[in-house]
Parts: structure tokens; sequence; C-alpha cells
């Protein structure tokens, strides 16, 4: 690493927690394919104490959960246990219950009717099943908001139990595949999704704190999560891990660290080869980053329905994207750096990261503050991988 780039990187930190509006506190690495060269933290954990972020402070991981859960199910791919183009109820029976929703009637009942395909697990993994989000969808946010279904985020059976919202394979819309991914998996190996990631997954990183129900210590030194008003201020937010949560959500249950989420991104720029292991074939790593979305279906922009989870917002506006089996694909250039067909993704509270095969380098980008795409998190994140290209990738101009 570059003693430019920790100069560079240090300063986005500082300015992303001293600048107004700022946030509380920011954790930031970068990895290549051998190792991390460069980890560090600023700020408090809290807006209302004095307690420091550290670089081994645990986060609550959100939705960047979803690619290590997408991985445990290539592991069973690999394994001839789990056939991506077979119909996923096959492994999680109860996802044969779900209906499209056609609307609502005149008394605002749901109108269910049958989907015009079976779901698979590929669709599953592409958000391309029907299922979405309440934070990105006004009619699943009206069942949730008149009780008629309960919120993701409360980890149940019943929570996963929803209609979807248009028949699968006819379009993107990011949602909770990755959680029936997470029952799938269970149904495939008779085993807790805990279980099934420790030992095929975190275990060949070398990651043995990230787990879906932090300990007494974990929960002690958790960075704090926040909501910024409408004013700009920051308010924290008392929300505690589940003590024992009735599913183990595979698309966004996890807590950890930066540094441990750095293992992941750097398994996926070593062709699959982790810190203690091997995780992946290489051969599964080509095929599983190429696109596998349909040719007519793209990633479209994010559209707030509900304003105190999400902004509206577009990752690289004017760039063409797509999906993977375990991420979003940027398929062109981005301003920040990328080349066309880079991977990454985010998490609800402004986490975000990327992983570069080309460049063999990566980076993953933490703050716990709502709503998503926040302008402070979101553009001190590109500012860091703006930084990370022009002084870790870019040839120096000799002039």
């Amino acid at each position: 690493m570059t003693g430019s780039f920790k100069a560079k990187a240090d300063d986005v930190l500082r300015r992303t927690v001293s600048s107004m509006p700022g946030v509380p506190g920011v954790i930031a690495g970068v990895t290549d394919e051998h190792q991390t060269l460069y980890l560090s933290a600023e700020g408090v954990r809290r807006v209302d104490g004095a307690e420091p972020v550290t670089p081994d402070s645990p986060v609550a991981l959100l939705s960047t959960t979803k690619a290590i859960t997408a991985t445990a199910a290539l592991r069973l791919v690999e394994q001839g246990r789990l056939d991506l183009d077979a119909p996923a109820g096959r492994y999680a029976p109860d996802l044969e219950r779900l209906r499209v929703l056609a609307g609502f009637d005149r008394t605002g009942e749901p109108m269910l009717r049958p989907p015009a395909s079976r779901i698979t697990t590929r669709q599953l993994l592409t958000h391309s099943s029907g299922l979405g989000y309440e934070y990105f969808n006004a009619d699943y946010a009206r069942l949730v908001g008149e009780e008629r279904q309960p919120p993701i985020a409360t980890s149940t059976r019943a929570a996963l139990d929803t209609p979807l919202l248009f028949d699968p394979g006819a379009r993107w819309e990011y949602g909770t595949g990755i959680d029936w991914v997470g029952r799938v998996v269970e149904g495939v190996t008779g085993q807790s999704l805990g279980e099934v990631l420790a030992r095929e997954v975190l275990s060949p990183l070398g990651i043995t704190t990230m787990t879906f129900v932090p300990g007494p210590e974990q929960r002690r030194a958790l960075v704090g999560t926040h909501l910024r008003t409408r004013e700009g201020d920051l308010v924290p937010l008392d929300v505690e891990p589940p003590t024992s949560p009735e599913i183990e959500s595979g698309g966004h249950g996890l807590y950890g660290t930066v540094g441990d989420y750095l293992r992941f991104i750097r398994m996926w720029l070593n062709d699959g080869v982790g810190d203690h292991g091997r995780v992946l074939e290489a051969g599964t790593v080509r095929d599983a980053v190429r696109r596998h979305l349909p040719d007519h279906v793209e990633v479209t922009p994010f559209r707030s329905a509900i304003p105190t989870a999400t902004n509206d917002g577009e990752f690289y506006p004017g760039v063409r994207k797509s999906w993977s089996l375990a991420f979003m694909i940027n398929q062109e250039a981005t301003p920040t750096g990328r080349p066309a067909g880079a991977q990454g993704w985010a998490g609800l509270a402004n986490l975000y990261y990327w992983i570069d095969r080309e460049n063999g380098i990566g980076g993953f980008w933490a703050t716990q503050v709502l709503p998503f795409i926040d302008p402070a998190s979101y553009g001190g994140y590109l500012e860091f991988e703006r930084a990370a290209y022009d002084e870790l990738v870019r040839t120096p101009d000799p002039r």
C-alpha cells in the first residue's frame, strides 16, 4: 500500500465524520488477493457517547449477508446437492405457498393469483423471483403498514410468507429472495443456515466471530444504529440484536467486522481460496460472477416506499447494471474507477463494498446510519473507492 493512499483514505474517513452533515463513525478497508492493505476507523460508536469506533468494532452486516449465503448455496451446487434451475420448492416446500399480488379490491383486501411458473433458486439469487422488500415497494409497504404482513426485520417465518409482486423471471426487483435461499440451504442439508455457513464458508476464510446471534461482548461493542432526521440530525436507535431468531436470515441477519468481510472479498479475488483453505472451485467463481439475469432484465433504480429506511437512489446513474449469482455487476466502467464486470453490493444502514477481479482489489465501507443512500455516508464511500483506484490501481502519470 502506498503512503499516499493511506493519507487520502484517512482524510476521507475524517471528513465523513467531521463534516456537516457527517456520520457518527465509519470503518473502512481495502484488500488485494493476498492481504488486507488498509483497515481503519474514525468517530464514535454512538452519537450520544464518546467511545471510539475501532477497526474491530462489530456491525450489523444487513444485506451484505446475502453474498455469504449465496456462497453457501454455490458450495451445495459444487457438491451436486442443489440444482439452481429446479423449482426451489423442491428444497423449501413453503415457497410453493406464495401467490402473486394482483392488486387490492374495493375493500382493500389483497387480490392473489397463482404464479405463471415455479420459482427457481437461480431466480432467488438474482432477485428475479417476484419477491420484493417493503422498503422499496409501495404495495408491500402497504401490507406491512396495515399489519397484514410482519416486517422482514423480525426474522420470523411469517415475515417470509409474502406475496410475489410479479411472475417469476419477468423483471428484477430487489427483495427477500436470499432469505429463501437460506431456507433452501437448510432444506438441502438438514442443518441450520448458521451451521452450514460456519462449516462451508466462514471456517476456510478464518472467520470465527461472524454470527446471527452476537454474544454479550459483541453486543456491548456493536456500533450503534442511527436515524438521520429530515433536519439532518442523527438520532440513536436502540436496535437490539436477536437473542433467538425464529429464522437465521440469509438476507440480512449476520453481525461481524469489516476485517472479516475483507477476508470474504479476498476469497472472491483469489479464485475461491480463503485464508485457511478453499471455499469455491475456480471454475465456480468464474461462472458465478458472469451475468445470470435474462437478457431482457436489468437492474433498476431504487424508489423509496418507507422514507425512514431508504432514500430514492441508484448506484452509478447512467451505468448499465446486471446481477451475477451473488452480486450486482456494473456492465460499464464507473466514475470511481471500477472496470466493467466488477461486482459489489450494499447494506441498508449504508454499508457498501466492491470486488474487482480484473485489478485484484476490493473494499468495504461500514456505517450504521438510516436511511439508505445517506448523502454523507454514500458520498464518503464513493470518495474512498475513487482514492483506492487513484492510488493503488491507476498508473501515475510520469509527467
